[in-house]
């Protein structure tokens, strides 16, 4: 884009088109910025209309749910702050985004705009503050600010929006923006969810400086209970939800792709095959509760031979105590195919005293060594309890000297989280275990009654399962989240 428009009326015309028009604005800054043009699709329409609403005052809170990567913080994070600050140099705005630097960038996207040389032909007058221009918090010569943290970072001391919005003649001024408030590996993690949710509350609440002051949330849907969940249960506030789904009309004859610029039909299909829950978040923007059928046994590929293997290894599950009611002690024999795909090829699952694990665990080890379908890499053992103790002696008493690596736990790394970071796996066919094995049908029927709520009997056959997707298969393929 050239940087000279000349003669003076040709510089008129553009300004008048730019206030005027937040599309052509959009359109004309972004050329400006990234060297190509912002070609509009429907959805960016839906969303633009949807911002207009909100700048005149005909909707106060507004949600907008759509798929990742659908240009969602170009539009309402990016260029219409930049906009409205065309319209109303005093505007102050609040952005919150799940991480600091997420949110420190769009704010610095804003200011480059706003520095333009295309900006500053158009709009001489406009001025940053030269003592405040930080990209976390920064404002302009008339009295605008723009504050931008992570969302549980601290916000004290910033408001948003004017005390006189859309008071008499006075308009937009200002806003809080929260875009994707927690990451989407964190869908899972009640202490996580919870602590975002609480911020509504504790937090952000009082940083309206009216109560015309707009707030605008723009979310990919990660849970039922997620943000948007919470807030469309908020008697307080009436949030108007526009919701764009990646598949439109989704099971009609009219059935379509949002963008299919961006993701044809069959692409969209292909994913929804990969892993079902997810698609149904954070494409289609309806979670469900997650209950039984969360791992399905017609999910698992089969086998009669192993295929080549690059290598094995063995993941160890050590229950607490060896009482009836308690889980069992398991050890699992994994090997990763030549072809990409997972085998699970033996399982020992029994429950014994914890003094006896140094015993059965290294004899399992022992009786695997001989097999040269790859290599015997190394023992995957949970560093917690009785794993912690296994460790220890495995690595001081046992001979020959087993590779072992530790599995830590974390206070947020809860089974259900395990299980969904590596379901998509599973559902996609990359994970086999053998057509015939006396434990087969005891491995399924546990991975069939798993649940989210944690009402089910045992999981000690899942927990070693998760690990060895997570450290044998999802470190050679794309992670389900990267593939959506």
């Amino acid at each position: 884009m050239s940087t000279s428009l000349t003669p003076a009326h040709l510089v008129e015309r553009v300004r008048e088109r730019c206030e005027e028009d937040f599309k052509f604005f959009t359109r004309y800054f972004f050329k400006a910025l990234k060297g190509t043009k912002f070609v509009f699709s429907e959805h960016h329409d839906e969303i633009c209309d949807a911002l207009m609403d909100v700048y005149y005052g005909r909707t106060t809170h507004l949600m907008i749910n759509i798929p990742p990567r659908y240009s969602k913080t170009e539009l309402a994070v990016k260029m219409f702050p930049a906009w409205c600050f065309v319209k109303n140099p005093r505007c102050e705005f609040i952005h919150l985004s799940y991480a600091d630097i997420l949110a420190l960038d769009n704010s610095d996207t804003i200011k480059q705009i706003l520095k333009s040389t295309e900006f500053i032909q158009l709009w001489p007058n406009f001025a940053i503050k030269a003592n405040k221009d930080s990209k976390k918090a920064w404002g302009t010569e008339e009295g605008g600010v723009f504050y931008a943290t992570a969302a549980g970072g601290p916000i004290t001391g910033f408001g948003a929006g004017k005390i006189d919005d859309f008071k008499g003649n006075n308009g937009f001024g200002g806003a809080i923006i929260i875009d994707d408030p927690l990451k989407p590996d964190d869908a899972y993690s009640d202490p996580k969810r919870n602590a975002v949710n609480r911020r509504w509350d504790e937090t952000i609440k009082s940083r309206f400086n009216s109560a015309k002051t707009p707030c605008i949330v723009i979310m990919q849907r990660i849970h039922e209970n997620d943000f948007c969940g919470m807030l469309l249960k908020d008697s307080e506030y009436d949030f108007r939800q526009l919701v764009l789904p990646a598949i439109v009309d989704e099971g009609l004859p009219t059935e379509r792709a949002l963008w299919p610029q961006k993701h044809s039909l069959d692409a969209l299909k292909a994913m929804q095959k990969k892993n079902s829950y997810m698609f149904a978040s954070q494409m289609q923007q309806r979670p469900a509760p997650l209950g039984g059928g969360i791992l399905r046994g017609s999910w698992f590929g089969r086998y009669d031979v192993l295929p080549p293997l690059k290598y094995r290894a063995i993941f160890i599950d050590t229950a607490q105590k060896a009482k009836q009611h308690n889980d069992y002690q398991v050890a699992e024999e994994w090997g990763l195919g030549e072809d990409g795909y997972l085998y699970l090829i033996d399982v020992l699952r029994d429950k014994f005293e914890a003094y006896e694990l140094e015993v059965k665990i290294p004899d399992f080890w022992n009786s695997k060594r001989a097999n040269k379908n790859g290599r015997l890499r190394y023992m995957a053992v949970e560093d917690k309890s009785s794993g912690t103790e296994l460790i220890q002696k495995i690595r001081h008493k046992i001979k020959p000297v087993i590779p072992v690596r530790e599995i830590p736990r974390g206070p947020a790394a809860n089974k259900l989280t395990r299980v969904m970071d590596v379901q998509g796996y599973i559902e996609s066919g990359y994970v086999k275990i053998p057509n015939e094995a006396a434990w087969v049908y005891d491995f399924i029927k546990e991975c069939e009654s798993f649940t989210a709520d944690d009402t089910h009997a045992h999981d000690d056959q899942i927990d070693p399962m998760c690990d060895a997707i997570s450290q044998m298969l999802h470190n050679n393929k794309a992670s389900i989240a990267e593939m959506l």
